[in-house]
This record gives structure tokens, C-alpha cells and sequence, in this order.
């Protein structure tokens, strides 16, 4: 029974470590994308017209699933709004559209990717990040004052980065399984 304990509270250790982990960096990620957008505002690349911090703000939303999954739905609002309160260190302005945006595409986001979450990790968070990325942008063009017609690009680039990040974990966690599951991929 002692046994049992122990390596029980080990699990729940883990856990937390890898929820702070989790927290740390969807917070990290909210504030690099607020001040890129501060310091650069808007940047063209690859003929394509965002914020700064639009380029890396696909990569929050993975952030924020993974959030979601290690910590459950209560840790992502106090995250949000940390991430705004040290991002209004360097832009006031910024982390208030940031902070706002944030919270309500968290609830258009969970909105769709609880319901989801039980066909599979990769189909609620792909459609759940397209939900969310829509609510962030033009929550954040309005309340930041950035121009409304480039935000079909910054929904654009929203979903692509989010699909390649999502797409990207898929992959290596699939290629993860498959190396364990033949030895390690060493053949004799």
C-alpha cells in the first residue's frame, strides 16, 4: 500500500510540474507576441500583411489546448490575464486587447474543443483554434486600434501556424510511439 502511495504521489508531482510547465509557457507565449507586436508592429513576410505577434500567437493556442489538458480550464484564465498584467509593463494599450481577446476566444475555443475532445486531441484542437483565432483577431485589431481589413490575413496566419504546430506534435508523437513500440527503431 506504502508502495502504491508513493509512486502516486509521484504521478501527482509530475502532474503538477508539467501544468506549471504549462502554464509558464502559454504565458511566455502571450507576452513574446505582445512585444513583437510592441516593438515591430505590423510586419510583412511571405507577402503577407500581420501584427508581430500574430506569426508566433498560433503556437498560444497550442499552448492553451495543452493548458487545457494538463491543468484543466482553470488555470487558462489566470494565465491569460498574467500574461496581460506583464505584458502591460512595456504596452498598456497591447495588453489590454491582448487580455480581452484572450479571454474570449479561451471561451469560443473551450466552447468547441470540449464537445470535441472526445473524437480526439488533433480534430478539437484544429477546429477549436480556427473558432478561437477568429474571436482573437478582431477583438485584438479593434481594441488595439490596428486596421480591421488585414484580419483575414492575421486569421490566415493564426490557423497556419496553429495547424503546423498541432500537425507538427501529431507526427511526433505518432513517430514517438512507432520508435517504442519496434525497439527504438534499431533492426538487427
Amino acid at each position: 500500500a506504502r508502495r502504491v502511495a508513493r509512486v502516486g504521489h509521484r504521478l501527482v508531482r509530475r502532474g503538477r510540474a508539467m501544468t506549471w510547465r504549462a502554464t509558464m509557457t502559454f504565458v511566455m507565449v502571450i507576452v513574446g507576441a505582445n512585444l513583437l507586436t510592441a516593438h515591430y508592429g505590423l510586419v510583412a513576410w511571405l507577402g503577407l500583411t500581420a501584427t508581430a505577434g500574430t506569426w508566433v500567437a498560433g503556437f498560444a493556442f497550442v499552448a492553451r489546448d495543452h493548458l487545457h489538458e494538463s491543468g484543466g480550464p482553470r488555470w487558462v484564465a489566470p494565465a491569460i490575464v498574467a500574461g496581460a498584467l506583464i505584458s502591460a509593463a512595456f504596452s498598456p494599450a497591447l495588453a489590454l486587447a491582448s487580455g480581452v481577446a484572450f479571454l474570449f476566444s479561451e471561451l469560443a475555443d473551450w466552447s468547441v474543443y470540449a464537445p470535441l475532445r472526445k473524437r480526439g486531441r488533433t480534430r478539437a484542437a484544429l477546429a477549436s483554434n480556427v473558432v478561437g483565432a477568429v474571436v482573437d483577431t478582431f477583438l485584438f485589431l479593434w481594441i488595439a486600434g490596428f486596421p480591421l481589413d488585414g484580419a483575414a490575413t492575421q486569421v490566415l496566419v493564426k490557423v497556419g501556424t496553429t495547424t503546423a504546430f498541432v500537425l507538427g506534435v501529431r507526427l511526433a508523437l505518432r513517430s514517438q510511439s512507432v520508435r517504442q513500440f519496434t525497439g527504438g527503431g534499431r533492426h538487427a
